[in-house]
């Protein structure tokens, strides 16, 4: 027992080496980990005593313990059954199917990447691209939602930049969960978004077991609370046009509610729109095709991003206009799951947001040149934006109805500098090559028809 056994060096190393990673891995992370998880949970403690919606334990759950919920939450284990009896597979091989297809939709939130990261970065990019303006009534309409319920804003969805700019004004209520799509996937984003909550979605997918697991996740969060942010849309309107909005995962919410127990689902419509969207060119171009495969090369983003730091850097950065964002009505599931379908859920909500749609200057003054005979002086402009703002369905961020000349003004600037409209004599005209360019913004904004116009039932539609 005692006597000495000669061993190679590099064995010798392998043991000590082994024997290390044992200690660690049965003693040492353990005890790390167990220290930085209170660490946290302090922190989260503190920072949900300034947020007007805590974070919620299922968002701050971790990312494993979920992802084995899911895949064995009884809905999921019964679509696997019934996913290896339509295809003829094992049913061990269709539940790792559904393994992948959790670990891929299940997000890694971390408090500290969205609120020590994310939530800095989104208020810099926003307020260095744009003059931001919020609704009057953001503040006191969130406010107003009962604290026990669960909170879905759904938006209109014109730019990339949607998500940045309601993550930075949410900052103060809560942490966001968005549903992103595939362009997110790719590495090193991926990672990033997932530490800020997002949980990816396959749009194209048809698959019952797809879309079975992705329902009892969005569910399991609706219920434990989680706030939520959806594009129902389904992506980037291509016209300018607030489009009908898609079912999937609205129906997701709604099937999971159960209006005699649990918390309620609140929905705040979320209205976005811009003087100048970053991708407007990209978008205008896919509706011209006909398609929506959006050509932006990561060189052309690239070379974006480095004349932007050159005019910063010679002082002649200036940004790129007002970024409006205006809270609708909210409207309870609750209520509404008495006395409507799904389908009279989407068009209500899509009504409340197309109602506060924030009136901004490019849009409108796109509008009344497009529909001028001829070129227009700045008076006659000022005279045509004031009869079409006092028309316009939505509301002005930041702007009187009474007092709008430096909001007209601005945006003539704004046009001019990019090309779209030419001064000459003192009068305005619109560019012939930008015209899909400005009914781009001039379909963000719906104007009602004066008595001189065609008054039928969908003249307002047809003009916008």
């Amino acid at each position: 027992m005692m006597r000495t056994v000669e061993l190679p060096l590099w064995f010798f190393v392998l043991i000590v080496l082994f024997a290390a990673v044992t200690f660690a891995s049965h003693f040492l992370f353990p005890s790390v980990r167990w220290f930085f998880r209170r660490r946290l949970e302090r922190a989260v403690a503190k920072l949900n005593e300034r947020l007007t919606r805590p974070i919620e334990p299922f968002k701050l759950a971790r990312r494993y313990d979920m992802i084995q919920r899911l895949i064995y939450d009884p809905e999921v284990t019964q679509a696997i059954v019934d996913h290896a009896e339509a295809n003829d597979l094992p049913e061990n091989v269709a539940f790792e199917q559904a393994r992948r297809y959790a670990r891929e939709i299940v997000p890694s939130f971390s408090a500290f990447a969205y609120f020590g990261f994310g939530i800095r970065a989104a208020r810099w990019l926003a307020n260095t691209l744009y003059d931001v303006r919020t609704g009057v009534d953001n503040d006191s309409r969130l406010k107003a939602v009962s604290p026990d319920a669960t909170v879905v804003f759904v938006m209109n969805h014109r730019s990339n930049m949607d998500y940045v700019l309601v993550t930075y004004l949410a900052a103060q209520s809560s942490a966001l969960s968005y549903a992103v799509g595939e362009w997110a996937r790719i590495w090193p984003l991926s990672r990033l978004i997932k530490s800020m909550g997002a949980y990816f979605i396959r749009r194209r997918s048809r698959g019952l077991l797809y879309r079975k697991v992705l329902a009892r996740y969005v569910q399991m969060a609706t219920q434990g609370g989680v706030t939520q942010a959806i594009f129902p849309e389904g992506g980037l309107t291509v016209d300018g046009k607030l489009k009908p909005l898609k079912m999937g995962l609205l129906s997701y919410v709604v099937e999971g509610f159960d209006p005699d127990a649990g918390r309620d689902v609140v929905f705040v419509p979320v209205a976005i729109n811009y003087d100048r969207v970053l991708e407007d060119r990209v978008l205008v171009a896919a509706h011209q095709r006909g398609d929506r495969r959006f050509g932006a090369r990561i060189s052309v983003v690239m070379g974006f991003i480095l004349r932007m730091v050159w005019q910063k850097i010679r002082g002649r950065y200036t940004r790129f206009g007002i970024a409006g964002v205006s809270f609708g009505a909210p409207l309870s599931l609750r209520e509404h799951a008495s006395n409507g379908s799904i389908e009279d859920l989407a068009a209500d909500l899509k009504d409340r947001i197309a109602a506060t749609m924030p009136i901004v200057g490019v849009p409108l003054l796109a509008r009344v040149l497009l529909e001028a005979d001829g070129p227009m002086t700045r008076d006659a402009l000022h005279d045509a934006v004031a009869d079409a703002l006092s028309r316009a369905r939505g509301t002005p961020p930041g702007v009187s109805r009474d007092s709008f000349r430096g909001f007209v003004n601005r945006a003539l600037g704004l046009m001019t500098k990019r090309g779209v409209i030419l001064e000459d004599n003192s009068t305005w005209r619109v560019v012939e090559d930008e015209r899909p360019l400005l009914q781009f913004y001039a379909n963000s904004v719906d104007v009602m028809p004066t008595v001189e116009d065609d008054v039928t039932p969908n003249a307002a539609t047809a003009k916008s």
